[in-house]
Order: C-alpha cells, then sequence, then structure tokens
C-alpha cells in the first residue's frame, strides 16, 4: 500500500513541476534579465563584472567563478538612526572602484532569493541613472542546474576608477515627505510585505512599531516568483493575473514599500520592466523609517507584536 502512495505523492510533485511556469525572457522586447547559458558565453569578458548579492558567509562557501561580493550594508547610507537608507552617489562610486569595476562595465548581479536582493542593486542604479546591469534569472542555483562552475577563491582586484551620471533621474524613488503629501491624493499605496507585517502582527527587526501605512492595500512581494519551487519569475500571463487582482490600472500613480525597500524593490521591478506600469515609486525607507516617526499616521489590526 505504502508503494502506491509513494508512487501517486511522486507523480503529484511531477505534475506541479511541469504546471509551474517560469518566464520566458522571449516574451520580453528589452529586458534588465540574463539566463545562465547567455551568462557563461560572456562570463570571461574584461568588461562584464559579476556581482554576488549575498551575506558574506554564503559567497565565501561558495560563488560564480570570478563574481565579487556585496550585501545590503555596503550599498546603506548609515547616517541615519535607522537602517536601510539607500547609499549615496558617491559611496556607490568608492564601493566600485574598490571592487574594480569601471564605469563601462556592466554588471551581472545575482542571489538566492529569487532576485529579491539583486532588484534592490538594480534600483538603486537606476535612480543614479546607470543602466547597464542585468540580473541573472534563476541566481546561483538556476546557475549550478545549468553546469556553471562555483567556487570559494576569492577574485584578486585592482582598484578603478567608476563614475556615475552627473544628473541622477532618481527614476524610481520617492522620500517620506512625498509618500506623506501622497496620502491626501488618489495615489496607490502598495504594501508589498508579508500579511502578518502588514496586519501589525508581526513586528519585524529593525521596526519601530507594527503596521502599516493609511490606505494602504496588499500584495506580498513573493506571489511574483515560484517561491516554494525553484523561485523563478512567473510567466508574464500569471503576473498579468496576480496584479490584477489589485484593480490598479497602469497608468496609475503607485508608490511601494515593504520593511526597507528591498522588496518593494523587486516589485518595482516586476511592475514596471515586465508588465509596462508606468508611474511607479518605491518609498527608499519603507517601514523602517515610517515607524521610526510617531507624527506619522499608522494603521493596524492586531495587537499582537512578534519581534524577529
Amino acid at each position: 500500500m505504502n508503494w502506491r502512495i509513494n508512487i501517486i505523492l511522486f507523480l503529484l510533485i511531477i505534475s506541479a513541476c511541469k504546471n509551474e511556469k517560469a518566464l520566458d525572457l522571449d516574451e520580453v522586447e528589452e529586458t534588465y534579465l540574463i539566463e545562465a547559458d547567455e551568462l557563461k558565453s560572456i562570463a570571461k569578458q574584461p568588461n562584464i563584472k559579476i556581482i554576488d548579492f549575498r551575506k558574506k558567509e554564503s559567497y565565501e562557501n561558495e560563488h560564480i567563478v570570478g563574481a565579487l561580493n556585496i550585501w545590503r550594508s555596503d550599498i546603506e547610507d548609515t547616517s541615519y538612526p535607522y537602517k536601510g537608507i539607500m547609499a549615496s552617489k558617491t559611496q556607490i562610486e568608492a564601493l566600485f572602484e574598490k571592487l574594480g569595476i569601471k564605469t563601462n562595465d556592466t554588471i551581472i548581479v545575482y542571489d538566492d532569493n529569487g532576485l529579491c536582493e539583486a532588484s534592490r542593486l538594480w534600483w538603486v542604479l537606476q535612480n543614479y541613472n546607470f543602466k547597464n546591469i542585468k540580473m541573472l534569472h534563476g541566481g546561483i542555483t538556476g546557475w549550478k542546474a545549468n553546469s556553471g562552475l562555483v567556487t570559494t577563491q576569492i577574485p584578486k582586484v585592482d582598484a578603478s576608477v567608476f563614475k556615475l551620471a552627473e544628473h541622477s533621474k532618481m527614476q524610481y524613488y520617492v522620500s517620506k515627505e512625498q509618500v506623506t503629501k501622497a496620502l491626501s491624493t488618489n495615489v496607490v499605496i502598495l504594501d508589498t510585505r508579508t500579511s502578518d507585517e502588514f496586519s501589525g502582527k508581526w513586528q519585524k527587526k529593525g521596526a519601530s512599531k507594527g503596521g502599516r501605512i493609511p490606505n494602504s492595500i496588499h500584495i506580498d512581494w513573493a506571489e511574483a516568483i515560484n517561491y516554494s519551487g525553484n523561485k523563478h519569475l512567473k510567466s508574464l500571463t500569471e503576473l498579468e493575473h496576480v496584479y490584477s487582482q489589485l484593480n490598479i490600472k497602469k497608468n496609475d500613480s503607485i508608490i511601494l514599500y515593504c520593511h526597507s525597500g528591498v522588496r518593494s524593490a523587486h516589485t518595482t521591478f516586476v511592475l514596471t520592466q515586465l508588465l509596462g506600469y508606468k508611474n511607479v515609486k518605491n518609498y527608499d525607507g519603507s517601514w523602517t523609517e515610517w515607524s521610526y516617526f510617531n507624527d506619522l499616521p499608522v494603521e493596524s489590526d492586531s495587537i499582537t507584536q512578534i519581534k524577529k
């Protein structure tokens, strides 16, 4: 009897995997995404700089051959009393020069979390008008599945010259002050955290209180990827269905936020680059900043506060 049950479970798993549709990059006219097989063909070119956007321990355990390592704290402005604010232009330039990245290089960034971390770097560089960046679809897991080489060897680099554009576009950026003004308008405020964070049940570490920005609507950023599977982006058809349920039009003004602007950077990428939404901004400080100020309005459904 047990063998029959095991066979049935196996068939169900196989069926689920077949039905898990991933994004076909051929569906997207211009994309900041790159697949593993394409990266393999260009990885050794001198103008290609690969960035492993994971914690140092994960990087040291294994990484793509030649990859450099940065983490969230490397692209953060630490002058604020709370964490997560985007690094200044000069800080980014100094970081990239230290890593040996040159102004005309193309950056390929990857993570192991469905492009969530990589999207934050993409978002920061977009705001500073740097476009030579692509994100590795499938991350390091997809790379290894494609027989891509990994190593523990840390590459040696020589300092370089790296300059961002003189004028920053801040194309997808919005500040606390701009969010405050938007509360009295018809701008859509979209919270991309978990439902427990949105309700106020879960107060994540770094926040000063639980809750949400008033009048926010909710969708978890992870709805855009096959989160329990290979963490690839879902197909365009699936993505259209996911976001159509919010009844938001593609020309609506939308402000996104999460805990510290990372998960919402991912949703910014999905909405603007894959689905064609025109007026999308990501609130840099997000809930970490908003919750710090007691004079800012807050909504909450729950009095249960779980700090993690």
